[in-house]
């Protein structure tokens, strides 16, 4: 009884900066994270979410349900808590109670794992009532404990090496070295492909990714940031703003010090550049959940702070995000529901697929340490050196604005995806949750518009597994043919700015710029040099127009005239020899439905 005594003693005097909020140690050891009982100096491995999603089934049998909901490359179930005082504990109950829904998970990085013991912390206040007292009667909370299971599972002392504790922690990516909080919208994995089907099942209106960061010392312990606030839906930009306001406000009373945005230098290693404000791209997840006209909180607690404050700040998040679904979550259901409906209009409106900082320039009080910036005998540059023994207000610059990078003007009618790629684009399209059909008869000449690539700039090293391209080109009339089997993807969907995000090929994370269409962008077949010549001789006898254009650029390009090559190329291209669809993207965009 009396070490029973001492480590509810050691527990709480960890949690003492919070202690109004404090999470009471369990006295049912089953209960009991290995966080908890090593005064959170350790965290467990997976064998223990394991045990306590069925402990929490089988303590809470009418509130709580474990279920898998995939496996890992390496063969491990995938689990998730459904947590409910309606009994709504599956995706129809909610929806026909018309319960608004919070999904949250741990270790999408996991060195990063305070999100899997704050939650189940949490999770065993709420359903005790310690915590947001019949929170759970208003929403549906369902908790992934860890996402990326198996880099759970490669345990070391220093996967994290500019992170206070715990004492070993998994690692960054994947089995298979995939980083899966860059893959939501490429989809790779089969972690990803089982999360966004889970995502698509239960339509959370609320999405939390809980991360530590990176980087610099400083006093501030938790930034908390949300989508759509700068991308996304425009009338959704101040309810997500109120939405940040008022968490952070709530556990700035309980002793933390927050940030709304996230704090990472504009030149990295050097405080004095300041930061800069930014929409993430569709990749990361509260980039990718808000363009469903939903709301996504990336929560980042400081990884200079140490594990048991960490998870104090993750947790007290938790039960401050609890109340305020239960009491908001509905009105955030209908404005987002009414976002549905206006993106179902979005086709001939103006889009951004990509943002930059405008000029716009303010300064920002931040709470930092005393530093310095000496050179390195190392490096060969200036380092840092930050004294956390002093803390000091740095005066800023800030980027506060950001301003439309890339944009386009959506289609009215919608897409067409060409035949030879509805079978893999299908699969993907409907993770996403994109509706879509395919079209049981061929076109001919059908009116529509064609992208082709007058430049095309490829990685010069591979990311995340693809060589990723960049194009320069417009979308122009044309009439093509149509084959059966192809997809019409409309645009007047609830998912529209998914759709224009995975099918514009200018946008910085569609299926084209992550490379799925490499190959329509690559030269197949060829002219023998005595070939080409014979057919150059041909034009130049029979075009004058193409003679005039050839004399003029030998004329005007030195490169061009010193390139045999490229000289035979000129008129290659306008044989009837020359490989119409190179460069052509097989996607195309139609005013209207096919008929």
């Amino acid at each position: 009884m009396r070490s029973h005594t001492r480590l509810v003693t050691a527990v709480l005097s960890l949690f003492a900066a919070g202690a109004h909020d404090v999470p009471a140690l369990s006295p049912d050891v089953s209960l009991q994270t290995v966080a908890e009982q090593s005064h959170f100096l350790r965290t467990g491995r997976y064998d223990e979410v394991v045990r306590l999603c069925a402990e929490y089934e089988r303590t809470w049998r009418d509130a709580v349900r474990c279920t898998q909901f995939g496996r890992t490359p390496e063969g491990r179930p995938m689990l998730v808590l459904t947590v409910s005082r309606a009994g709504a504990l599956t995706p129809e109950k909610a929806r026909e109670q018309k319960l608004p829904v919070m999904l949250m998970q741990g270790g999408i990085h996991a060195g990063e794992i305070d999100g899997k013991d704050a939650g189940f912390l949490a999770l065993r206040e709420l359903l005790n009532n310690e915590a947001a007292a019949g929170a759970l009667k208003s929403f549906v909370l369902v908790f992934v404990p860890v996402f990326n299971i198996d880099g759970h599972e490669r345990f070391g002392h220093w996967n994290r090496p500019n992170q206070v504790g715990p004492e070993e922690m998994g690692w960054r990516a994947n089995a298979r070295n995939f980083n899966l909080n860059r893959d939501y919208t490429k989809a790779d994995t089969p972690e990803m492909q089982s999360m966004l089907r889970l995502l698509g099942a239960w339509d959370p209106t609320l999405y939390v990714d809980l991360h530590v960061t990176d980087g610099a010392e400083f006093q501030h312990d938790v930034s908390n940031t949300l989508e759509p606030f700068y991308a996304g839906d425009p009338q959704l930009h101040p309810v997500g703003g109120a939405l940040v306001k008022e968490l952070n406000a709530r556990i700035a009373g309980q002793g933390s010090m927050p940030l709304d945005f996230y704090p990472s230098f504009v030149v990295d290693d050097d405080p004095a550049s300041g930061f800069a404000v930014g929409p993430p791209l569709p990749r990361f997840s509260n980039g990718y959940w808000d363009l469903h006209n939903r709301f996504a909180l990336l929560v980042e607690t400081h990884s200079w702070k140490d594990y048991a404050t960490r998870v104090r700040v993750t947790h007290n998040i938790i039960v401050a995000l609890s109340e305020m679904m239960a009491r908001e979550g509905t009105q955030w259901r209908t404005a987002q529901r009414e976002a549905d409906a206006r993106a179902a209009k979005l086709g001939g409106q103006d889009v951004v697929l990509d943002f930059e900082n405008g000029p716009h320039v303010t300064t920002v009080d931040f709470k930092g340490y005393a530093y310095t910036r000496e050179p390195s005998a190392v490096s060969g540059s200036l380092v840092t050196h930050y004294d956390n023994k002093k803390p000091e207000v740095w005066h800023l610059p800030f980027k506060d604005v950001v301003v439309p990078k890339t944009h386009v003007q959506a289609p009215t009618g919608g897409y067409i995806v060409a035949a030879a790629d509805a079978a893999w684009m299908s699969e993907k399209l409907t993770l996403h949750g994109v509706r879509f059909e395919r079209l049981a008869k061929p076109r001919a000449a059908a009116r529509l518009e064609t992208f082709r690539a007058t430049k095309v700039t490829y990685s010069k090293i591979p990311f995340e597994g693809h060589t990723t391209m960049a194009f320069e080109g417009r979308w122009q009339p044309e009439d093509r043919d149509i084959p059966a089997g192809s997809l019409f993807v409309p645009v007047a969907q609830p998912n529209a700015r998914v759709l224009v995000a995975l099918l514009e090929p200018q946008a910085p994370d569609s299926f084209a710029a992550w490379g799925f269409f490499n190959t329509a962008f690559e030269q197949q077949e060829y002219m023998e040099p005595y070939v080409a010549e014979a057919v150059a001789r041909e034009i130049l006898a029979k075009d004058p127009k193409a003679a005039a254009a050839f004399n003029q650029k030998l004329a005007s390009d030195p490169e061009f005239a010193a390139s045999p090559q490229a000289r035979l190329d000129f008129f290659y291209r306008r044989s009837p020899s020359w490989d119409e669809r190179l460069n052509l993207y097989p996607v195309y965009r139609v005013a209207e439905p096919p008929r």
